[in-house]
Parts: C-alpha cells; structure tokens; sequence
C-alpha cells in the first residue's frame, strides 16, 4: 500500500481489477530510545534487518529516519486483517528490540523536536522538503490509513463524497496527540493542526463524477504542482493504482485491538454507502469545522448534526452511526470487531489515557505508556 509505488497517471486505474471491500492497514510508528524514550534516527537499521526477510514487503520509510511503516497484506475481511495486524506489531516489536529500540504508536511524539529529525535519505522525501520548506520539517507525525477495494471509479467517489461527514467521528475516535514539543496543547489530536499546513489536506471537495476528479489531477500535474495524485493529502480519496477508498485521517492509536475496531467501522461505512442512494451531503465548510471540533475536544466535542442539522455531541452521532451500520457488519462478519468502537465510548480514547498518564507522572510516563500499549500485553 505504499505511496512510493504509485502510478503518475490518474487515469489508468484499478478499480474492479479487485474484490470490493477488500481491506489494507498503514500504521506509522515512532522509533524510540528505551531509556531516554526520545525519537531516534535508525529507520535504516530497520529497512536493513528486514532486507529479504518474511516483512520486506511490509515495511517502508517515511519523511524522517525516526518513523516506519508496516502495512498489511490485502486482507478480505477485518478478522483477516487483525490477525495481520497483530502479525506485524509483534514482528515490528521485536526487530526493533534488537536493535535496541522501542516501538510508540501515536498521532505525535509527546516531547521529541522536529528540529532534530533527519530526513530520509529518497529523493522522494528530498523533493518534498525543497518544495513545501518549513510545513514539510515540522510534519512530525503518526497516523492510521485504511484502505478499502471499491469496484467502480465512480461509486469511489461517491464513497469520498459521503464519508465527509464521517469524519469528526474518526477524529473523536482515533484522537491521541494532546502533546507537543513537551506541551499539553488543549487538543485531543493536534496532528490536525501540523498536518494543516500541507496543501491539499483536510477534507476533499466534492466531485461529481471520477472524470471531474480525474480532470482536476491532470490539471494540477500540467502546471507542475504536483508529480501525481499521491501528492494530494485529503482525510480521504480515492486511490486509484489500488482501486480503494484510502480514509487518512486518524491518528496513529496505541492499542492494536482500537486499529481493528477502526478498521471495521471503515470498511462498514464504505460497505453501507456502495449503493446508497441518495447519499447524505456534507458541505466540506461543514465538515472542516466538526473535524476541527473533534480534533479539538475529542469524544467531548459538540458537532454539527449532517442530517438534521443543529449541534450534536459526537458520541451520540457515533452511536447513531453504529446503529446504522450494524446490519452492513453483520453481512461483512465484522459485528464483533466494530464492537470495539463501543469500547472506545466507553474507555476513552488514546489522548485521554494520555492526559491521564501526564497527571500521575509527567511527560516521560506519557512516552512510556505509549510504548508499552503498542508492545500489547
């Protein structure tokens, strides 16, 4: 599933080449000292263990030599792809304990300065540094991608379209970057606000058909802003080399078993609106500010309700998506993992453990946790 295999043109997509629904999971982790818990420059030790091995398919570097990606295979269902999951997090653990690392999963590193980050040495990660300048060095962050098989180009856009108004609630789920540079920022993920800076992120526009998405891309490669449609960040596109729907908006989370309820609550989504008709419609206005909402205050934020207007608390718009989707679930095999979102409700998510461990033991309690949630019991 990694960005550097894309195809430039938008174009020659692969949408039907596969089964819908089918699932990929990117988690980007932070490479950690094991006494200091500070971010360390070792992604190449990393790439270098892996070299030939059963997971060489599965790793990649990223914009600093202090994160690695693991992605998953593609998996048919969610219990495929947590069984992957918990795969990778246990071989990625253990390569990096003999290297003398530690593994965290989290929107941000609590205390560690971008600053101090050196970029990998691609001349993918080069180009993007020349070109987006201090928004590209202060991109220190972590986060979850899904992927789901779509068959159709223009049921894909549909699907984007309509997950618009879905997204404060991944926000609210997945929140866990309160921290930055060693202070409490009153968000429960401020990734959001970092990752804000880059052009073309945050919540796409709204197109009509594949051809007018298909037209906009070409538009923007002919007046050489971008290289190909991988250089468009939006919480969610399409991604048409893989024929998915790819929902980015997430930040990275510290349990494997809320990576699988996330999972499940995606592809749900994306099942419940394959053949929807009408689907719901989301004013991207609209859907920046209950984002902003959700990164801001959590599972305690107040929306704007996408369907009957007014405010909302977003846990009730979750329980209500959850109703909704239990019938898509049901048919997908995933009941038992969207249950996991519940669980979410009901214990919180990754930035409030994390503002629970900063007042019993300050800022290194809060790296250590992570850690040690990321390792798994």
């Amino acid at each position: 599933m990694s960005q550097l295999a894309a195809a430039a043109d938008v174009r020659e997509h692969r949408f039907g080449a596969g089964r819908p629904l089918t699932l990929g999971v990117e988690e980007e982790y932070m490479l950690l000292d094991p006494q200091s818990l500070d971010l360390v420059q070792r992604i190449e030790s990393v790439l270098h263990g892996e070299r030939g091995g059963e997971f060489a398919e599965q790793v990649a570097p990223e914009l600093f030599e202090s994160l690695v990606e693991f992605h998953t295979p593609v998996c048919d269902t969610v219990a495929e792809a947590a069984g992957e999951l918990g795969r990778l997090r246990s071989h990625a653990v253990g390569a990096a304990k003999a290297l003398g690392l530690r593994l965290g999963s989290a929107g941000t590193h609590p205390f560690s300065l971008f600053e101090l980050q050196r970029v990998t040495d691609r001349d993918r990660y080069h180009a993007l540094l020349a070109e987006l300048q201090y928004a590209a060095r202060r991109e220190l962050i972590f986060g979850l991608h899904v992927h789901v098989g779509v068959d159709d180009a223009d049921r894909a856009i549909r699907i984007v379209n309509a997950l618009q108004s879905h997204l404060c609630e991944l926000v609210a789920l997945s929140a866990n970057s309160p921290f930055w540079r060693g202070e409490a920022t009153g968000f429960a993920s401020c990734r959001h606000l970092i990752f804000a800076a880059f052009p073309r992120s945050g919540p796409p526009p709204r197109f009509a058909s594949y051809e007018e998405f298909a037209g906009v891309v070409d538009a923007l490669v002919a007046g050489g802003c971008i290289e190909d449609y991988t250089r468009i960040w939006w919480d969610v596109r399409p991604h048409p080399r893989l024929g998915t729907v790819e929902v980015r908006v997430m930040d990275a989370v510290s349990h494997v078993d809320e990576a699988v309820a996330l999972t499940a609550y995606v592809q749900s989504l994306v099942a419940r609106y394959a053949d929807a008709d009408p689907l719901p419609e989301c004013h991207p206005v609209v859907a920046h500010e209950s984002k902003w909402r959700a990164a801001r205050y959590g599972l305690h934020a107040v929306v704007v309700d996408p369907v009957h207007g007014g405010a909302v608390p977003v846990r009730r718009l979750i329980e209500r998506t959850l109703s909704e989707l239990a019938p898509h679930a049901r048919e997908l095999g995933c009941a038992a993992e969207l249950d996991g979102v519940r669980r979410i409700l009901a214990d919180g998510n990754g930035a409030e453990r994390q503002l629970r461990a900063y007042a019993s033991g300050g800022i290194q309690a809060v790296v250590r946790a992570i850690a040690d949630a990321t390792a798994g019991p």
